[in-house]
């Protein structure tokens, strides 16, 4: 232009081209996140590896201290009690000292947990139980969040692989719990094993945790005032109970399995390591469901079909249980197994896909595992006293088969194609 200088151009010039986005920073970044996924799968090692662990154990537990059946669906009910009681902390505590580490502090616990459930007197069992249940808690709740967070274009398929890890726990704890107790010189020693896996998942989370204590909050002080108001849209909100309901059911079912799928079997004749075998290959074949529903899932709107036909396999693998427990018991075993796989692995994934942000998915995590293993816990419970008052499993199994219609009714509501909190979804 007339009676501008080229110096006076370079000085307005946008500065835009001369400071292009480096790559340099994304190298950070991507260490970050390949120890955040390092750390994800050693934590959903330990969610379920000190549960799964005692079931094969429970008589032994039990003849130890005298316990009658219902006392002995205690060791296995007061953890569940303690997930549901601690799961409204997690979202609290994570906006107070930031979630990696909580998730740290999480892994602590339930180490120390392990090791006080094996401690000679009998409080010591129901005391460390419950540690071990508020630990396993925390993990739970914030596991959803944490994969919003870090990895919101690959929701669906980080939900399969971490619970699928969650799952390949649980089976390696169930398969090596009777070999450990032999090899341990008994259950304590079998059962204080897996603080092992909890220690060396917390020293991956150090670093992480150290980190995000030094580096600024990732949330903006909008997106929290957000999350203060998300418990009202979600008390509020049919669509999050319905999530949470299909929670808790198919929690119900997965720890009634954990609880007594080895007792059903001895009680018709099937030799304890046999029993043991069969529900660790349970607890396997769970894998391919966790693993192959997620990742389903994701590529569909709607999630209605997938859960009718979960909750089908767990029906069918019920039904075999009440007729032909011993004769069809690898087969009941697998059915189950998918099924159970398959709804934990849905139920988690929907916690992701029926929300719009890290922070509303922290908040429905957080209720669906309150209520849903509050309600879960109710389940081995129930069928304890059942079993003690029929003698047999034949009720206790035929009530099984009635939570498994619901959660398929449960499943078409928390399937439609609806995110929590937008116009489309009608308040409940």
């Amino acid at each position: 232009m007339p009676g501008t200088r080229p110096s006076d151009i370079r000085t307005t010039a946008p500065s835009v081209p001369a400071a292009p986005v480096s790559p340099a920073p994304d190298a950070p970044n991507r260490r970050r996140l390949a120890l955040v996924l390092a750390g994800i799968m050693l934590a959903s090692l330990n969610m379920r590896a000190a549960l799964a662990g005692v079931s094969p154990l429970l008589g032994e537990i039990g003849d130890d201290f005298g316990l009658s059946a219902t006392v002995r669906s205690l060791v296995t009910t007061v953890p569940l009690i303690f997930m549901g009681l601690a799961s409204p902390l997690a979202p609290r505590m994570a906006r107070r000292w930031g979630t990696d580490p909580v998730l740290l502090g999480a892994l602590v616990l339930l180490g120390g947990g392990i090791l006080l459930r094996v401690a000679p007197p009998m409080v010591a069992l129901f005391a460390g139980g419950a540690l071990v249940g508020s630990g396993i808690a925390l993990l739970n709740v914030l596991m959803p969040g944490l994969v919003k967070r870090d990895f919101p274009d690959r929701a669906a398929g980080m939900t399969a692989l971490y619970t699928t890890a969650m799952i390949g726990g649980a089976t390696a704890s169930a398969a090596a719990a009777v070999p450990l107790e032999n090899a341990l010189g008994g259950w304590r020693g079998s059962l204080a094993s897996w603080a092992l896996l909890a220690g060396l998942a917390a020293l991956v989370w150090l670093p992480q945790a150290l980190l995000a204590r030094r580096a600024p909050r990732h949330l903006p002080r909008p997106a929290a005032a957000a999350t203060a108001a998300a418990p009202l849209r979600l008390a509020r909100s049919a669509l999050a109970w319905q999530v949470t309901l299909f929670m808790g059911l198919q929690s119900m079912l997965a720890y009634v399995a954990i609880a007594w799928m080895p007792t059903i079997f001895t009680d018709h004749g099937m030799s304890k390591g046999t029993a043991g075998l069969v529900f660790a290959f349970s607890t396997l074949t769970q894998m391919a469901g966790s693993f192959v529903v997620p990742l389903l899932a994701g590529r569909m709107r709607r999630q209605r079909l997938l859960a009718v036909v979960v909750s089908l396999l767990l029906a069918s693998g019920t039904v075999g249980l009440l007729l032909a427990p011993v004769a069809g018991a690898w087969l009941w075993a697998a059915l189950i197994g998918v099924g159970q796989g398959g709804t934990v692995g849905l139920a988690l994934t929907m916690m992701v896909l029926r929300t719009s942000d890290a922070h509303t998915a922290a908040r429905l995590s957080g209720m669906a595992q309150t209520w849903g293993y509050l309600l879960a816990a109710a389940g081995p419970l129930t069928l304890g006293a059942v079993h003690q008052a029929t003698g047999d499993w034949n009720l206790p199994i035929v009530l099984m088969l009635a939570v498994c219609g619901a959660l398929a009714l449960l499943g078409l509501g928390a399937g439609r194609d609806r995110r929590i909190g937008t116009p489309t979804e009608q308040p409940a």
